[in-house]
């Protein structure tokens, strides 16, 4: 979330606040506001660096502590964009060495201890408004955070050349022999006639037997 407090100067010098304590960041918008800044708050890292990009301020007061990214590789990266990033670092007693090294490493004109009071920032003002130090964290920033994953290109997967169809060995196939149908062959006429005759006869025969066994003849 960002937060854009305007003062009504417009030729006002802006400040870019990144805190994710709240108490921190309506403390130092008060105190800022006091000296007629325009005031910009954010709660990480990466906002931070974007705000940053899209505005310009003129004073960054960036806390260590802060989610997405840390604040020394937040002013790292800021640095990186542009050189004369004016940037005091905000941290608890307890992270004094932390601090310190970031201070040196992203060329920060200071760091001020946690709660931040009007007074302290008054006793810092000509360091605030002092000249920007080198920032040697500058050549490591890869290192610490890469800009951009090296991702190995593989090369474009050859086209297999078409499989020519092998031939499959020739099945030899079993073949019965087709058998002809049996065709019944015809009586001739002449045998019909034959039959017809002979039958004749035999009835003629039973007859004539029957006739004389019964004393009929």
């Amino acid at each position: 979330m960002v937060r854009v407090t305007n003062v009504e100067d417009e030729e006002a010098p802006t400040v870019l606040i990144v805190d994710n304590n709240q108490m921190s960041l309506h403390r130092l918008s008060n105190i800022f506001r006091q000296r007629e800044f325009n005031v910009v708050t954010c709660e990480d890292g990466d906002r931070a660096v974007d705000e940053y990009i899209r505005l310009d301020p003129e004073l960054v007061v960036l806390a260590l502590d802060i989610p997405s990214m840390d604040g020394h590789l937040a002013a790292l990266e800021m640095r990186e964009h542009g050189d004369e990033c004016r940037i005091l670092f905000s941290a608890p007693k307890r992270q004094a060495q932390l601090a310190q090294d970031a201070t040196h490493s992203a060329g920060a004109i200071g760091w001020v201890e946690k709660p931040i009071t009007a007074s302290a920032i008054d006793s810092i003002w000509d360091l605030v408004l002092g000249p920007i130090p080198e920032a040697p964290g500058l050549e490591d920033l890869d290192t610490i955070h890469p800009v951009e994953d090296v991702i190995e290109v593989e090369p474009d997967e050859v086209a297999s050349p078409a499989l020519t169809p092998t031939p499959l060995p020739a099945i030899p196939i079993s073949v019965s022999p087709t058998t002809e149908p049996i065709r019944t062959r015809k009586k001739s006429s002449k045998g019909k006639r034959l039959f017809v005759v002979l039958l004749l006869f035999t009835a003629l025969g039973a007859a004539g037997y029957y006739a004389w066994s019964n004393n009929l003849l």
